[in-house]
């Protein structure tokens, strides 16, 4: 049982998981390579004779060499292969609940809010998270959340989305809509708060995650969160890999308060949660200074 005061039943029983393909898919494997660790331990001498019977060359010594290192990488494997999936399992469940608890609480002050967005909502995880926080505070704010038109062709639907909020006694306050992360179809200085947890890191994956053209796809969504944003507004990001790139980027359109969390592994690979403040904006005599939040000189 997390902080937060609920165990992964509970929350899987209103969420279940986004992508449940993965561990499903190490699980097998895992079972697999159990079993064939297994028939290498019941049968390694018929193995050490059939590996010195097709290798004549190698002594009986060597035979048993190869046998056991091939038995013990073959139980390694299945070790690995279990704690992935069930690293999977969790980042999917119960840390994508707590983390979702720390970035409603990175915003200090949810009672002032009325618009909210949670980008690339998924289950509603985190879209409930929000909701219930503005609940709690007595805001009359709203939470939108963005469905990622094509981004997620196996994802939920927005139904189901709406039915975890039905479930959790926020559906009035949420909302949710299909739209492109690259090119949010909401106007400039439209939400207080902005949240993404473990999506960004997704968009332009079909130019290959490690490519500049995917790198570009994400600084661009990341233009469109900081858009959107009010002046003064909060925006909190969780996600995986690539979170220095976003500061960098950050540093780059003079966000302030800009924090990075501890590495926190999810999904077998490193995570942080990184929250900004958008800055106001300031006047220079008669002329007002205005910054341009958008990243569309991309090649």
């Amino acid at each position: 049982m997390g902080k937060s005061g609920r165990d992964w039943t509970q929350i899987y029983a209103i969420y279940g998981m986004d992508d449940w393909h993965t561990p499903f898919f190490l699980l097998i494997h895992a079972v697999f390579f159990s079993a064939l660790s297994v028939f290498f331990l019941l049968y390694f001498e018929p193995i050490c004779f059939l590996t010195q019977h097709f290798l004549p060359i190698i002594g009986p010594g060597l035979a048993r060499f190869i046998a056991g290192f091939t038995g013990s990488v073959t139980a390694l494997s299945a070790v690995c292969l279990f704690f992935a999936a069930a690293n999977f399992f969790y980042s999917s469940v119960s840390l994508h609940w707590d983390m979702a608890q720390r970035m409603v609480n990175s915003v200090s002050d949810w009672s002032s809010v009325k618009q909210a967005l949670d980008l690339g909502c998924g289950r509603g995880i985190l879209l409930n998270a929000v909701a219930m926080q503005l609940k709690k505070s007595g805001s009359s704010g709203r939470v939108v959340g963005l469905d990622p038109t094509g981004a997620r062709r196996n994802g939920p639907s927005t139904l189901s989305t709406l039915r975890t909020a039905g479930l959790e006694g926020v559906q009035e306050y949420v909302t949710c809509r299909a739209g492109d992360p690259r090119t949010l179809p909401f106007s400039d200085n439209y939400f207080d708060v902005v949240v993404s947890s473990v999506f960004v890191h997704t968009v332009g994956k079909e130019f290959g995650a490690k490519s500049a053209a995917a790198g570009a796809e994400r600084m661009r969504v990341l233009g469109e969160v900081v858009r959107v944003l009010k002046a003064g507004g909060v925006g909190v990001v969780w996600d995986l890999v690539h979170v220095p790139e976003y500061v960098q980027r950050l540093h780059e359109l003079k966000m302030e308060d800009i924090r990075v969390s501890e590495r926190v592994t999810a999904f077998m690979v490193s995570s942080h949660i990184v929250s900004f403040k958008k800055p106001n904006h300031h006047f220079a005599g008669s002329n007002e200074v205005r910054l341009d939040w958008r990243f569309n000189n991309l090649c």
